[in-house]
């Protein structure tokens, strides 16, 4: 009951959003089914048709996968959530900056990989005829939009200044392109949220390096130096917010798409320990985004991005102490969260039905 109450009082202070201007996001992601970034499209299109949020675009990115299936994957989903008339879906950077796919085994062999070095890279790029259909088929109706990724982003947020935040969910290679073909745009983007880096911690792809940044370390640096307000969600807080078999449980008792889809992933698996618990890392990055009072412990510090190849590629650096240059800007680096408030919020918005009907 106590839970049920924390849920409702949390779908009511954001419905009070409304009342101000609803935040203007554009989604860049690494897109997955139902992985952690398809979790956030979820929540996401539910707060849209909440009008806590105007999901604006989803602009696509290679990371967790190749490109071409990331959109696959991404259209079905906008389709699946019915907002495909409304989000459109945009196709950006295939490869990094700089870093090499080719690297991959020679770096994975002589600095060691963590549980997440299951990128794009270790696979070959798929032609049309090698893609996968997501568990519930291709996409009908959504059809990719013809504009890129970064035209998108450059002229949306020319279109609309200091009005955009950006919810950057993997490697930030297409809005470094975005900053670097059009820098006009940077005193017009109202801000940038990311999931990305491991401070404190150890890397989930190399032990120095988070895999966001380790697949494009320039790109990031690039963003990260630009004088944008800027947070991030790092493995520090994403190691210790972790989903329960108790809110997995509540998510999965449904009858709809959404939870079908929870039920044929790994997590599923996982939980077959009743003591598991699994990462929903970019998902708090669109809660804070939200609302940056889910995070209890905030850092301001001066980030860097290491781009020096060896061990240390890719690994964020945060300094306490003043720059003695602007090269570096301050950025709000998150470090604990509210874990019981945001969870009542995850297991709410996954919960809700799909597909979305249009408001009235």
């Amino acid at each position: 009951m106590q839970r049920w109450i924390a849920a409702v009082v949390a779908a009511w202070a954001l419905a009070a959003a409304p009342a101000m201007a609803a935040e203007k996001i554009i989604l860049d992601t690494d897109f997955s089914t139902i992985g952690d970034d398809g979790q956030v499209l979820i929540m996401a299109a539910q707060l849209d048709h909440q009008g806590v949020i105007d999901l604006l675009g989803v602009t696509v990115v290679t990371g967790n996968n190749w490109l071409k299936q990331e959109v696959t994957d991404a259209l079905r989903a906008v389709e699946r959530l019915g907002i495909e008339d409304k989000v459109g879906v945009y196709a950006g950077a295939n490869l990094p900056l700089v870093h090499d796919p080719k690297s991959f085994e020679a770096e994975r062999t002589l600095y060691g990989f963590g549980e997440s070095w299951e990128t794009a890279f270790h696979r070959p790029q798929p032609t049309d005829a090698d893609l996968m259909a997501p568990p519930d088929g291709f996409a009908k109706k959504a059809k990719l939009r013809d504009q890129d990724a970064v035209d998108f982003i450059v002229d949306t947020v020319k279109a609309n200044p200091h009005e955009v935040s950006l919810l950057v969910i993997g490697p930030a290679t297409n809005i470094a392109l975005a900053v670097r073909k059009n820098p006009e745009i940077v005193p017009l983007i109202k801000k940038i949220v990311y999931m990305a880096g491991a401070f404190d911690v150890r890397g989930n792809t190399t032990p120095a390096a988070e895999m966001n940044v380790w697949i494009d370390p320039e790109a990031t640096r690039i963003v990260m130096r630009e004088p944008i307000p800027q947070a991030i969600i790092p493995l520090d807080v994403t190691d210790i917010t972790q989903l329960t078999k108790t809110d997995f449980d509540r998510i999965v008792a449904g009858d709809g798409p959404i939870a079908a889809l929870f039920r044929g992933t790994w997590m599923a698996k996982a939980f077959e320990d009743s003591k598991a618990t699994v990462n929903v890392f970019d998902t708090l990055a669109l809660a804070y985004l939200v609302d940056p009072s889910y995070a209890t412990k905030v850092e301001d510090l001066s980030v860097d991005v290491d781009i020096a190849f060896g061990p240390g590629y890719g690994r964020t650096l945060g300094y306490w102490q003043e720059q003695p240059t602007k090269l570096l800007q301050k950025v709000k680096v998150v470090k604990q969260f509210d874990n019981r408030r945001f969870f009542d919020l995850y297991v709410d918005l996954m919960t809700r039905p799909v597909p979305i009907k249009p408001a009235t």
